[in-house]
């Protein structure tokens, strides 16, 4: 019995030793110092943490929005931002999933329609830079000048409120229609005082405009939607009139939650947006349809 227990103590022992041994071991060639506490290893994995890209998300229209996402997304990621270019197709959702929080921000509207869009559905997002104007365009398959206009002839126009009453302007300006006295951007058919050539104006959804020129006379078309119609619908219309870039307060903007206005991120996306190589992408590919606004 006496036996027995003195095998017992001694095994008791010898694991106390190996758990001393083994809670200071030592890692080859780290200079003494004990695998658990080498040297700068929190600092080393923390540097390499810092190089791991920030990732916005950014909701777009196809053109030209999404193309110029597309344009710097080389140029940040070298600056620490992977972008993640969201494809939207209408006017209402980039809004909508930017307040949710599944985007950081977004960059396909102008500045009165963001204004216009938050105070209606009661949302907190704000401009935080101004990158191109898209002139809106009266487009048409069925003329070539604004003088071929016939009496009676079908215009279709966008039916969001900035947009329409952007369009009425647009034909105001070109002497088809007289504007009644004092009224804004948000002008509707209602505030037309003078309609010389009868023209019946249709409103439709901006993004089906484009496909409005075959059953109409001409068509006001937002320039993001008609450039995409015409790259992968085969849409060729002659542009009977554009809406003036001087003055024009319709400058496309990044838009972000109003808390995220300052993030350095934010910051260094419209940097990058507000480039002297963005201009010149700009005007290079868009032939005057998009004009940079910085």
């Amino acid at each position: 019995m006496k036996r027995i227990a003195n095998l017992v103590l001694a095994a008791v022992l010898a694991v106390g030793v190996l758990a001393g041994c083994g809670g200071a071991k030592e890692s080859p060639g780290n200079g003494g110092q004990t695998a658990q506490q080498a040297p700068g290893q929190n600092q080393a994995q923390t540097q390499e943490q810092a190089k791991e890209p920030v990732t916005l998300k950014v909701g777009a229209t196809v053109t030209p929005h999404s193309e110029i996402l597309e344009f710097i997304k080389d140029e940040a990621l070298a600056e620490g931002i992977k972008l993640e270019i969201i494809v939207f197709t209408d006017y209402v959702q980039p809004n909508l999933a930017l307040a949710e929080g599944d985007l950081d921000a977004n960059y396909f509207q102008h500045l009165p329609y963001l204004e216009k869009f938050s105070e209606e559905h009661g949302l907190d997002l704000v401009s935080v830079g101004a990158i191109h104007l898209e002139p809106l365009g009266l487009y048409s398959l069925k003329l070539t000048s604004l003088d071929q206009l016939p009496d009676g002839a079908k215009v279709s126009i966008p039916d969001d409120p900035t947009n329409a009453g952007r369009a009425l302007k647009l034909l105001h300006d070109h002497g088809l229609i007289t504007l009644k006295e004092g009224v804004g951007v948000e002008a509707t058919p209602n505030d037309i005082a003078a309609n010389p050539k009868n023209l019946k104006i249709e409103m439709l959804q901006a993004e089906f405009l484009p496909r409005s020129l075959q059953d109409v006379d001409a068509a006001v078309i937002n320039t993001n939607f008609y450039l995409d119609a015409e790259k992968n619908l085969g849409v060729k219309a002659n542009v009977l009139a554009r809406e003036s870039a001087e003055g024009n307060p319709y400058a496309n903007v990044v838009a972000v939650r109003r808390g995220d206005a300052d993030r350095p991120e934010i910051k260094k996306l419209v940097e990058l947006l507000q480039s002297e190589a963005v201009a010149k992408f700009i005007e290079e590919n868009y032939d005057g349809a998009v004009i940079p606004a910085f």
